[in-house]
């Protein structure tokens, strides 16, 4: 089972490790600071000995990456693991930005259902079934949102259930929400949050998410 160094410590870019396992072109390492796409975030971007991670996924509870077919590597190598850390850090910002405001649309909106969701490096979004537009709640959300990351609280991110690798996160006085992903030390490091609404037809709302620095 590969140790996933990302949940210990997410601001980690760069990490010494050994590959467990080589099958072509498919590599698993014994730790990584390599995140692959889950629960909607994007994967990490980077490299393992200096040759560029194509892709990688989850195969159980290990993480298996793709590298270029001249890799050459063996199990028992002591390789570097880097990822690009601009990428990993919008990606933890629009990931709490999306999740707060997750949080708060199904606090307000009684029986809504989440659809979908995806983080990537210039924008979140959320897919709600719902049957009316949620414009008008929009300004309303986006301060509520804004006001929790001003408060800059910190941010716990730990194991539920550390055997079965079930990880939350947690605001103090706000929430606690089951979830994988990497997270932030404090709501403030999400910067300004903007949302915008998109409808995807068929009483379908999407919620766009984007971050900006502070000014």
């Amino acid at each position: 089972m590969t140790d996933k160094v990302f949940w210990a410590d997410p601001y980690l870019t760069t990490l010494n490790t050994r590959v467990a396992h080589v099958a072509g072109l498919d590599v698993t390492l014994a730790a990584t600071v390599f995140f692959a796409e889950s629960g909607g975030q994007e994967s990490d971007t980077g490299s393992i000995a200096g040759h560029r991670v194509l892709a990688a996924r989850w195969q159980g509870r290990d993480i298996v990456y793709t590298l270029p077919p001249d890799h050459g590597l063996w199990p028992g190598d002591v390789v570097t693991v880097k990822i690009d850390w601009p990428r990993r850090y919008r990606l933890m910002r629009l990931h709490f930005a999306a999740e707060i405001v997750l949080e708060l649309v199904t606090r307000r909106l009684a029986g809504v259902g989440k659809i979908g969701a995806h983080i990537g490096e210039d924008k979140a979004r959320i897919d709600f079934v719902w049957p009316e537009s949620l414009t008008p709640m929009l300004a309303e959300l986006t301060a509520d949102a804004q006001s929790i990351v001003d408060a800059d609280t910190p941010v716990v991110s730990a194991f539920s259930d550390e055997e079965n690798e079930r990880r939350y996160w947690e605001i103090a006085g706000f929430a606690r929400v089951p979830c994988g992903g990497t997270h932030l030390k404090t709501t403030g490091e999400v910067g300004v949050i903007r949302l915008r609404r998109k409808n995807v037809g068929g009483g379908k709302e999407r919620i766009e998410i984007y971050v900006d620095e502070r000014g």
